[in-house]
């Protein structure tokens, strides 16, 4: 399984950027797959996820409201919309996924695949 990610850049806060994730690979009807990210010196962290199956995804309280996540009804793709970025939402971003996990807190546990990131800067 691959994972790739594009979609990051450097914005001004308020502004807004929306990121994609593709996956290659995969020989499973069921995925789970989101977003993590890690700020300078600081652990990675998860932000969001969503399951092909199921409908409801899920997201961090610290950017509900702001983030949006979504995925593709035809391809294993997922996209996080981020609105009124702010500095600290600075970091790189990880894609991943899982074969095996529920789309809920602690997800991260049961994540199979990583992606190789992508930077999102948040600066005047």
């Amino acid at each position: 399984v691959q994972l790739v990610e594009s979609g990051g850049g450097s914005v001004q806060p308020g502004g807004s950027l929306t990121l994609r994730c593709t996956a290659s690979g995969f020989t499973e009807d069921y995925w789970v797959m989101g977003w993590f990210r890690q700020a300078p010196a600081k652990d990675r962290e998860p932000i969001a996820c969503i399951a092909n199956a199921v409908v409801s995804p899920f997201i961090v309280d610290s950017v509900k409201g702001r983030f949006t996540i979504s995925k593709a009804t035809d391809r294993n793709e997922i996209y996080l919309q981020m609105n009124n970025l702010k500095p600290e939402d600075l970091g790189v971003y990880y894609c991943a996924a899982s074969l095996r996990a529920v789309c809920a807190p602690g997800w991260e546990a049961a994540v199979d695949f990583w992606g190789k990131g992508t930077l999102v800067n948040v600066s005047a």
